[in-house]
This record gives C-alpha cells, structure tokens and sequence, in this order.
C-alpha cells in the first residue's frame, strides 16, 4: 500500500553523523589521549573533556588548520542511520536534513553529506530550526526540541535519547533509528481505503 509521504527534518550531528564519536578519535590522534564517546554527557562541556579553556577554544581547535580539514569531514555515520534513512526515502517519505552549523562548516558539510550518499534533495544549515515545516523531527539538540514542540504542535518531535539531553513534554523519545523507522511508520496517514491520501 502507498503511504502518504512526510516531510522528516533530521538532524546530523549526534543523529546521523557520530560527532563525539569523530572529535574524541582526532583528539586522540593529536594529542596522544584517550577519550571515547561514553565520556560525553553534556552539551556545552566539550572543551573541559578536551582540555581546552572554553567552547570557542573547543571550536577553533575543530575548525581545522593548513594540515587537516574540520572536524566535521572526519565523522562516521552512527549505525542504522544512512539504511533507515534510504528505506524511508523509498518509501516516499522526504529526508529534509536540518542541522546548525558555524559558516565554517558549510562547506565541509556538503562534502560530508555527498561523501555518504546521504538520500535529500533539502538541507538547511540554521540556528532557527523551527523555521523549517516538517511532519516529523528527529533531533538530541536540548535547546531545539522544546521549540520544536513550540512551533510545531501537530508535527511529531521526537528526542534521540542522549546523555546530554532531558525528556521533554510533547516530544516522543526514539533511542535507536529502527524505532524511529517504527514511530514513522506508524505516525504515516492513511485514507479509509487503505490508499494514500
């Protein structure tokens, strides 16, 4: 049966792309450390795990240099997330990616989205998330999913569960991308014959 297709605004870093997964590894490689993903469990602590003085240090440190791109060009996909994303495509839904990125990643973010064959035909790189209409988010953002919830009182906002994040009331928490893949499914509209409407 045909399923009427959803807009899915998705988030990238920590979603999609392993961020802290990405930065511990070039950490390690450059300063001879071991940090490991687990480690991570707050938003805007980054740069204290890292050594460094403050966030801006922390990003200016992952911006890159002469020797090596940003850091957002060294990220792997987190397990589930590029099959769940092609089924969902192919089931005729549309994969909007809707991230926030500093003006010096954009670039390296195009790249990294081509690089992984990730299936859009719509980015957008905002701070202002909520601008952007959806049916369905999928962020772990703890500052953008209560005005997602806000902003959008009929989409479906759901919380990829994260050390650094707190449940939120009206957003549904996904823990995996199989049961994202489940709620979306399920969350599909239907006609009373069973057709897409």
């Amino acid at each position: 049966m045909a399923r009427t297709r959803l807009r899915l605004g998705i988030d990238l870093d920590g979603v999609v792309a392993d961020f802290n997964g990405g930065w511990t590894q070039l950490h390690n490689n450059e300063f001879g450390g071991r940090l490991t993903p687990d480690l991570v469990t707050s938003w805007d602590g980054l740069h204290t795990l890292g050594g460094f003085d403050d966030m801006e240090d922390f990003w200016a440190w992952a911006r890159g240099n002469d020797e090596r791109p940003s850091i957002f060009r060294h990220l792997d996909l987190l397990p589930g997330a590029l099959d769940t994303l092609r089924a969902l495509d192919a089931e005729g839904h549309r994969v909007v990616i809707v991230s926030t990125k500093p003006d010096w990643a954009v670039h390296e973010t195009m790249h990294w989205l081509a690089d992984n064959e990730i299936p859009t035909r719509e980015v957008h790189l905002t701070f202002t998330k909520y601008l952007v209409d959806c049916d369905v988010y999928l962020d772990d953002a703890p500052g953008v999913l209560p005005e997602l919830v806000e902003h959008h009182p009929d989409a479906l906002v759901c919380r990829f569960v994260r050390p650094w994040n707190q449940p939120v009331a009206g957003a549904v928490d996904v823990r995996d991308w199989a049961e994202f893949h489940a709620i979306v499914t399920e969350q599909t509209p239907r006609s009373a014959t069973g057709r897409a409407d």
